[in-house]
Formats: structure tokens, C-alpha cells, sequence
């Protein structure tokens, strides 16, 4: 299926590793042009090396929860040329009591998992409906939607994206601009194999049975009772950024392997 993304240049947060990582080399397959970004000069680098054999790959080095960091993302961006996807997945999450997470962290939370997307889509999403195209697509959470008592900060964060990309459908409505959020479950990425392999290893437990456990225990009701794969979260977000998806707007994309129980 041609997706008709030749060329188009897509922009992805976060994407020197895990699920951003997986998403920038999906998009490459299709022939887009991708910027690579992260916090890290040597992590950008290294991976636009890494993907530059695919196809046209820039880096640019920003810590998109500062503004004036963000600004200067778009201003370099604005210099390669129009962006046709945005795809708002730099994120941050840690497991701790909600008693304990502090006013400093909530802040940080909202900086990097909310304003990174504020930000970057109130600069873009103008010059989209200027131009009448476009795609917006925020990374949120299944946990946006199914809260986790020891992820209550991110869960809230994850929420705010789903609201944030209706809301900005909504402004772009009758345009041929679109704006959707992804909601992944768990997923295997990278570093959280290297964390679930260590657990297991420390509960005296081969890692497939630890993982056969951890399903049927803490998610009985996933449907695929497994991990996702940073490929198919991927290929999902990259779908929705195609001409194929144009029809798709406002809408919440679940990837959760049917974790949250309802039919809508």
C-alpha cells in the first residue's frame, strides 16, 4: 500500500530511541524526509548516522520541554522547508506512590509531556491550515484513559494530549489537516526489555514465564497477553499520518492490545 508519504517532511520528538526511534525508521520506509530529535547531541547524531542509509535524515538537538529550546527547533525546521507530520512522543514516566510525587515533578511532568506538544503544535498547526495539509499526532497512553494508582501523574498528562488533539482537530476542522493521538500499552521497547529481563532475573524466573505472569496477573485483560512491539505502535502512527488515514480525525488510536474494556 503506497501511503503517498514520498518526501514529505515529518518531525518526531523523542525519537533517538524506543517507540520515536521505531516510528522515524517507519516513516523512512515510506520515503519521507525525518528530523530526528532528542535531548542528547551524541544520541541524535548517532542515530542519524545510523538511518541516514534509509533515506534523508535530519538532527536537530532540543530539549522540547524548554521554550526557548523549542523555539529554536522550529526556527531550524522552518529553515529545511514546510513540515508535514508532527508527531509530539518525547515523554517521561516513573512508577512512585502519588503521595510523594512533589509540586516539582508535576510541573516537569506537564513540561515535558503537555507544553513539548502545546508548544510545537501551536507553531505548526497554523502554517498546516495555511497550506490545507497536515498531520498532528500526539503519543499518549492507554493510561489516559485506564489510570494507574503509581503512574497518576503521567496517566493525567496522557489525558491532557488526548484533549489537547481533539480540541486541535477541532480547530482545524473542515481543513485537510488533521490532528489524532496514538494510545500505546505496554510496550517492548529497549530500555524497558533490559528492566523486565533484570526483574525477572531477580524473581528467579525465566523471562517468558515472567512475562506469561505479569499478563494473566496485572493485565488479564489484554487480548494479546504480550508486550506490543515498537514496530506495530509504529506502523500505526505512521498510518494515521498517511493520505490513506485522512478521514481519521479527533479520534483517540488505541494500540493497547485491548487492555481497556469497552467497545468505543
Amino acid at each position: 500500500m503506497d501511503l503517498q508519504l514520498k518526501d514529505k517532511l515529518v518531525l518526531v520528538t523523542g525519537s533517538t530511541s524506543g517507540i520515536g526511534k521505531a516510528t522515524a525508521v517507519s516513516f523512512l520506509k515510506e520515503g519521507a524526509k525525518v528530523i530526528i530529535n532528542g535531548r542528547s547531541e551524541e544520541n541524535v547524531t548517532k542515530v542519524v548516522e545510523e538511518l541516514s542509509t534509509m533515506g534523508t535524515v535530519y538532527g536537530i538537538r532540543a530539549d522540547v520541554s524548554i521554550k526557548e529550546e523549542t523555539d529554536d527547533l522550529i526556527s531550524k525546521i522552518d529553515e529545511i522547508g514546510d513540515l508535514d507530520a508532527l508527531v509530539n512522543n518525547t515523554g517521561v514516566f516513573t512508577v512512585k506512590p502519588f503521595t510523594e510525587v512533589t509540586d516539582e515533578e508535576w510541573l516537569e511532568y506537564y513540561q515535558i509531556n503537555v507544553m513539548s506538544a502545546v508548544r510545537l503544535s501551536r507553531a505548526f498547526l497554523p502554517k498546516m491550515m495555511e497550506r490545507n495539509q497536515g498531520r498532528i499526532i500526539n503519543i499518549a497512553s492507554e493510561a489516559g484513559i485506564k489510570p494507574y494508582p503509581e503512574l497518576i501523574p503521567y496517566g493525567v498528562s496522557k489525558t491532557a494530549l488526548i484533549t489537547l488533539s481533539r480540541g486541535l482537530a477541532e480547530v482545524a476542522k473542515g481543513t485537510n489537516v488533521t490532528v489524532n493521538s496514538v494510545l500505546p500499552g505496554p510496550t517492548w521497547t529497549e530500555g524497558f526489555g533490559t528492566f523486565i529481563t533484570d526483574l525477572a532475573k531477580e524473581n528467579g524466573q525465566e523471562l517468558d514465564a515472567f512475562i506469561t505472569d505479569y499478563f494473566k496477573k496485572d493485565q488479564p485483560t489484554s487480548l494479546i497477553q504480550r508486550y506490543a512491539t515498537v514496530e506495530e505502535v509504529a506502523d500505526t502512527i505512521v498510518f494515521l499520518a498517511s493520505e490513506k488515514a485522512s478521514a481519521i480525525n479527533g479520534a483517540a488510536q488505541k494500540v493497547e492490545g485491548g487492555i481497556i474494556q469497552h467497545i468505543l
